[in-house]
C-alpha cells in the first residue's frame, strides 16, 4: 500500500526460494500454484498493515507485463476482481518499469531524465528514462540474464539457490583476476549483453572439457572462490561497461538500477566508482526492493494521474515486448 507522496504503507512479500531451491532456478508451474495460495493471504496481510479497508483506497494496480503467464494471470485476475467489486479504477503495471521507478522512491525528488538498467534473473535491459513514464528501450541480453547466470554459476559450483547471494559471498574470499573469462560486447558500442558463453567458460573451468583427456579439476574452496569472484568480475565488468557507454550515448548523467542484482555489494562499489568518474549521479533502489516486491508498484500513481486505468478485460503479456519507444503522456 503507497500513499501519493511515495510513503510505503504495507509492503507484503511472499517469498518463493524455498520452494524453487531443490530446481536451482524457478520453476513456472510451481510459482503459479504457490501464487495462488499465498495471493488472498498477501493482500489481507498488507491491508492490515497499513491499516486501511478496500473502501480507503483510490485504485486497484497490478503488474501484467512482463513475466512468467502463469503468475502474471493469478494477480491480474486477483486485481480484476477487487476493482469489479469495489468500483475502483485498475491500473497495470509494466514490471520492468516498476523496478526503474524504485529509484525514484528512494531518491525522494524527481531523478528524469537519466539511463536506466534493469538487471534481474530475467531481465538484462537498457533504456532512456526521459520520464517516470516514458522509457526508450536502448538494447538487452541476447541470450540469458545476467541474475539467471548467477544462479546457474552457483549449480555448477555448488552453491545454494538463490545463486546470485551465494556467489557473492564466496567470490569475497576469491581472486577476481585468477580466471580470464570473456566479456562479451564490453569493446562494441552496442548495447547488448550476453552471458551464456561465459556460464560456458566457466562449466569447462570448473568441471573440464568434456571429452578431454585431462583429469577433471579438484573442486577446492579456493578454486571455487576464484571462479565466483572471476565471474562476478566479469559480469560486473559488462554491465558497468554498458552503463557507461550508455550515459555517453545518449548524453546522460543520472543513472537508475534496479533489478535483484542490483543488490549485490561489489556491483554497487563498481557503479559508485564509475558514477564518481564520469560526474554522474547515482541512484540504485534499497536492497529490500531490488527483489520482486508491490512498493515498486507506486509507478501506478503517475499513471492513474494521467488517465491511464485500463478496462476489465486487459489481458497480460508475459513476453518482454521490444519496443523502440514505451511512453505514456
Amino acid at each position: 500500500m503507497i500513499r501519493r507522496d511515495l510513503s510505503v504503507l504495507s509492503n507484503v512479500v511472499a517469498s518463493q526460494n524455498d520452494l524453487h531451491e531443490r530446481f536451482g532456478g524457478v520453476v513456472p508451474e510451481i510459482a503459479s500454484r504457490a501464487h495462488v495460495r499465498c495471493i488472498l493471504p498477501v493482500i489481507d496481510e498488507a491491508l492490515k498493515k497499513a491499516s486501511v479497508t478496500l473502501s480507503d483506497l483510490s485504485a486497484i494496480a497490478v503488474v501484467n507485463q512482463p513475466g512468467l503467464v502463469g503468475s502474471l494471470l493469478v494477480g491480474l485476475t486477483a486485481a480484476k476482481t477487487l476493482a469489479l467489486a469495489t468500483g475502483l479504477p485498475l491500473v497495470v503495471v509494466n514490471h520492468i518499469e516498476a523496478h526503474l521507478y524504485a529509484c525514484r522512491m528512494l531518491a525522494g525528488r524527481d531523478v528524469f531524465p537519466a539511463v536506466g538498467l534493469v538487471v534481474s534473473g530475467g531481465h538484462t535491459n537498457l533504456y532512456d528514462c526521459h520520464g517516470p513514464t516514458d522509457f526508450e528501450w536502448l538494447g538487452a541480453t541476447i541470450d540469458d540474464a545476467a541474475g539467471e547466470a548467477f544462479d546457474k554459476v552457483a549449480q555448477i559450483l555448488g552453491l545454494p539457490y538463490p545463486g546470485g547471494p551465494a556467489v557473492e559471498v564466496t567470490a569475497r574470499e576469491g581472486n577476481p583476476k585468477a580466471f580470464a573469462f570473456p566479456r562479451v560486447f564490453l569493446k562494441e558500442e552496442r548495447l547488448e549483453f550476453s552471458f551464456s558463453g561465459l556460464k560456458t567458460a566457466v562449466l569447462y573451468k570448473a568441471n573440464g572439457i568434456p571429452g578431454s583427456r585431462e583429469a577433471s579439476p579438484e573442486k577446492t574452496p579456493a578454486r571455487i572462490a576464484d571462479l565466483a569472484a572471476s565471474f562476478q568480475e566479469a559480469v560486473l565488468d559488462v554491465l558497468v561497461g554498458k552503463c557507461r557507454q550508455a550515459l555517453r550515448q545518449r548524453g546522460r548523467n543520472r543513472l537508475l538500477v534496479g533489478g535483484g542484482v542490483a543488490a549485490n555489494g561489489r556491483f554497487r562499489e563498481r557503479l559508485e566508482a564509475m558514477c564518481k568518474a564520469t560526474k554522474s549521479e547515482l541512484f540504485i533502489a534499497p536492497r529490500e526492493m531490488c527483489t520482486d516486491n508491490a512498493a515498486m508498484g507506486a509507478i501506478a500513481w503517475e499513471l492513474f494521474e494521467k488517465g491511464h486505468t485500463a478496462p476489465l478485460n486487459v489481458d497480460v503479456t508475459p513476453g518482454l515486448v521490444r519496443k523502440p519507444k514505451t511512453k505514456l503522456v
